[in-house]
């Protein structure tokens, strides 16, 4: 599995990561997509392996209210849905 999760990540591109954003109605400015996407491609690993790690509120301010809301809504949403297959992944 985090051969298929690393390969992915090796591919991930800020386009793609603007897509899946626009596809959640979170419409980030050019410095959110910088950081967000820097962020993933540097702590994913750490973040599958331990989500516990991801404290959203240290990263507040880098995007605006609306959007900082809806992304730990997806957050949320997509670690309910998939925590039992991540967390062996890693």
């Amino acid at each position: 599995m985090n051969m298929l999760i690393d390969r992915f990540m090796n591919n991930l591109t800020k386009e793609k990561v603007l897509e899946f954003a626009n596809s959640k109605e979170v419409y980030l400015s050019e410095e959110e997509l910088d950081f967000t996407y820097q962020f993933v491609k540097k702590n994913y690993k750490t973040i599958l392996s331990n989500p516990s790690l991801l404290n959203m509120d240290l990263y507040k301010n880098k995007f605006s209210k609306e959007n900082y809301i809806k992304i730990n809504k997806i957050i949320n949403e997509y670690y309910t849905k998939y925590h039992n297959i991540i967390k062996n992944a890693f």
